[in-house]
């Protein structure tokens, strides 16, 4: 019997038949995230074949690939050989590009390094020459490009806390060099009129986006401009990507506000947003608005505004000058998060309000006018001369001047005690100063107004004190009958 099984197995064993140099060939279909782009070609992956015995494996042509991929190889220069082998050629060179220098070593790798410093900017001559071949060479470089960007980011100097560098302090990426020429390749092919959308959606597609989207955290600030200008030519020609950029951006913007708090990119991210509200149609889709008060004004909470307010602002302000009756939710959403105890987010704030009232042109569609200048002469009477000051410089304003004149029924009384305890007692001169001008705007924009808010404030102060002396009056007696209750309980 078991004679019988051996002799079975060894005809099983002999219709099986194996290539002769012991390599296998597999077919692996690559499938891409992108849902607008066309199915790609199946990719075959095949193993490199075995040279024979008698060629010359010590002269290899350029058209060979690398044989060693854990170096960099100088090749020859493109005008060094013939026309008909540049393909070739540049192909090899663009392989070559896929090999990682390693920039901690200053002495053992400065060969490797210059080797392809040097290959990166014969490949972009080439390409501003015209010769280079996009359509040609598509797969190959945007794997070269996503070996060299997509990496893992080196830890953070500052740690988890989010401070403002130096300008001498900021965090400068060793690997810049080549860094940089690799951008400049992938910016030349996004931009390139020789590329097809349709075709090259099978390599930008939404993990390409994504993953240079998450690129933005880098420290690096020349990184981070590069990867803006790229961001927004990809958003500009590919236009079945641009719903997945909007939703990949707000993603990073939720994940800051309600989670990290920490991310280095979001002043560049806001600025690709203002050129995309630039250019949203009217009468604006509801998704857009929901942006504006999910995103946009949620990001005034964060601690560290001042890195990105002047682009936050102006696209705030980008919506209320497209729809001015976006004023009044863009308003409510900033006294929702307008700062306690920092005075500098509230200078902030107050400079951004400025120019929101300046952008809606219209005071009907305002329905918050009372809670705004609440919290306006909260900032009046504040006793950090910087933010009483910078409440005062309002009124510099000819508009907001008008929209005071127009609603002063409402404003006046909201605003006129803090205006007369800065009068009274505050330290400061200069706010002194600026108050006794608008106490003087408002007493000849309306006399009969200003006298009945000034009688009711001396009714309240009156008021004030007489309850402040019937209080005393109280603990008065309260301590002289808690006394003879001592004493009557000492005497028994």
């Amino acid at each position: 019997m078991f004679n019988k099984i051996i002799k079975l197995a060894h005809k099983k064993c002999s219709k099986l038949e194996f290539p002769e140099n012991g390599l296998q060939f597999y077919e692996v279909v690559v499938k891409h995230a992108s849902r607008n782009a066309a199915a790609p070609a199946p990719v075959t992956i095949t193993a490199p074949a075995v040279a024979p015995a008698n060629s010359d494996s010590q002269n290899p042509s350029p058209a060979a690939p690398p044989l060693n991929s854990t170096v960099i190889e100088p090749l020859l220069p493109l005008r060094d050989v013939d026309e008909s082998e540049h393909r070739a050629l540049i192909l090899r060179k663009i392989q070559g590009c896929c090999f990682l220098c390693d920039f901690s070593d200053t002495v053992d790798s400065v060969n490797e390094r210059e080797t392809k410093r040097q290959t990166l900017e014969e490949l972009i001559e080439t390409i501003h020459s015209g010769s280079f071949g996009f359509s040609e060479n598509q797969e190959d470089l945007i794997n070269m490009v996503s070996v060299n960007i997509f990496r893992c980011p080196p830890p953070s100097p500052h740690g988890t806390e989010y401070l403002e560098p130096d300008e001498d302090d900021r965090y400068l990426d060793p690997s810049w060099p080549h860094l940089q020429l690799v951008y400049d390749i992938l910016l030349r092919y996004v931009v390139s009129p020789e590329v097809d959308v349709k075709t090259s959606k099978r390599y930008i597609d939404h993990v390409f986006v994504t993953k240079l989207i998450d690129l933005f955290d880098s420290e690096d600030m020349r990184e981070r401009e590069y990867l803006k200008n790229i961001l927004h030519r990809i958003y500009g020609k590919y236009m079945g990507h641009r719903p997945f950029i909007r939703n990949a951006i707000n993603d990073v913007f939720y994940r800051f506000v309600f989670e990290t708090q920490r991310h280095n990119g979001i002043s560049e991210l806001l600025e690709i947003h203002a050129s995309i509200i630039n250019g949203f149609a009217l009468p604006m889709k509801e998704e857009h608005k929901q942006f504006l008060i999910r995103t946009l004004i949620p990001l005034h909470k964060p601690k560290s505004l001042s890195f990105y307010h002047e682009q936050l602002t102006h696209c705030v302000v980008q919506f209320v000058e497209k729809d001015n009756r976006l004023a009044d939710p863009v308003i409510k959403g900033m006294l929702k998060y307008w700062p306690v105890s920092n005075s500098r987010k509230e200078v902030l704030f107050l400079g951004e309000l400025e120019l929101v009232l300046e952008a809606a042109q219209c005071t009907d569609s305002l329905r918050c006018i009372a809670s705004l200048f609440r919290q306006i002469g909260r900032c009046l009477g504040s006793s950090q001369f910087q933010v009483a000051e910078r409440a005062f410089f309002l009124w510099s304003n000819e508009y907001f001047v008008n929209l005071v004149a127009q609603n002063r029924n409402v404003i006046l009384p909201v605003i006129f005690e803090a205006l007369e305890k800065n009068m009274k007692g505050h330290w400061s001169r200069v706010v002194q100063g600026l108050t006794a001008n608008v106490r003087k705007m408002f007493l000849e924009m309306d006399t009969e107004l200003f006298e009945e808010c000034q009688r009711q404030y001396i009714e309240k102060e009156a008021k004030t004190i007489e309850l402040e002396e019937k209080r005393e009056l109280t603990w008065e007696k309260l301590e002289a009958e808690a006394a003879q209750s001592l004493r009557e309980d000492m005497v028994n």
